[in-house]
């Protein structure tokens, strides 16, 4: 699969991925429908990306003008193809990579006082994980008031909750086997 960015400063530059199957890349089709549900919300924005793979989704919000993203994953090689294409792209000084489980990057954010606009979960398919990572996201306080999140899953999966850890849906969309669900900051 090749991926690209598909608009903004670093529009058409081509993403790295890894080797083997253990990274599934949020699909163009998929992203662009992210992006144009987003719209304004996505400039000068904070943007949190978890499970984030190649950074593919992290990279669209920063050449789309968020102000800064941050990339968490637990997979060194992921975290390595994300510094790839974030100096391919130049985003390098508005971003930040951390190799870290999920549950563990969540406490650690709170603690440095970060807060963001728009947070993006990914994580595997098929094993639920999306529930703990909400619940985390409100229980660190990491959210800016109105803040939105999104979750990529399979539709084969269990739906999220329609709310959980002070966030609430407000949107759901399909695309093929693709699921995004859109939360809502309650504070």
């Amino acid at each position: 699969m090749i991926l690209r960015v598909i608009a903004g400063t670093a529009k058409k530059r081509q993403l790295k991925t890894p080797r083997g199957r253990d990274v599934r890349p949020t699909s163009g089709r998929v992203k662009e429908a992210l992006f144009n549900i987003l719209g304004g919300l996505v400039p000068g924005c904070r943007f949190l990306d978890l499970f984030a793979g190649t950074g593919n989704i992290g990279i669209e919000a920063l050449s789309r003008g968020a102000a800064t993203a941050v990339f968490v994953d637990n997979n060194t090689e992921s975290t390595g193809i994300i510094k790839k294409n974030l100096a391919v792209t130049g985003f390098e000084l508005c971003a930040r990579v951390i190799c870290l489980n999920v549950t563990d990057a969540l406490p650690l954010l709170e603690k440095e006082g970060l807060k963001f606009n728009i947070i993006f979960i990914d994580p595997p398919y098929l094993k639920g994980i999306e529930v703990a990572a909400l619940a985390g996201i409100g229980g660190h306080g990491i959210m800016e008031p109105g803040g939105k999140v999104i979750v990529e899953s399979s539709k084969k999966d269990d739906q999220p909750p329609c709310s959980i850890g002070g966030l609430k849906i407000f949107r759901r969309e399909a695309y093929g086997d693709t699921l995004l669900t859109f939360y809502q900051s309650l504070s």
